[in-house]
């Protein structure tokens, strides 16, 4: 089973909400999921983008790929993020 890290479409018309999901790759978008690790909101500037960082690093680490969207999202919250 090969898993993906990809969005799953949720909201109204013309209002999308992303859920971050692990999800077996045969699954359709919306379809079944493994589990849910964050959300995207895109109707805000800045778009809002969280994800559990804990999960991210546990689902790479086993071997999912994350889709391109996802992680350029995830590249752009990493370089946005303020240092500690």
């Amino acid at each position: 089973m090969a898993v993906v890290l990809r969005l799953a479409r949720a909201g109204a018309t013309k209002r999308p909400f992303y859920h971050v999901v692990a999800a077996d790759s045969r699954m359709p978008r919306d379809g079944r999921f493994i589990e849910n690790i964050g959300t995207y909101d895109p109707n805000y500037e800045p778009v809002r983008f969280q994800v559990n960082e804990e999960r991210w690093a546990h689902w790479t680490k086993v071997g999912a790929k994350p889709s391109d969207t996802l992680s350029n999202l995830y590249k752009r919250a990493k370089k946005s993020a303020p240092k500690a």
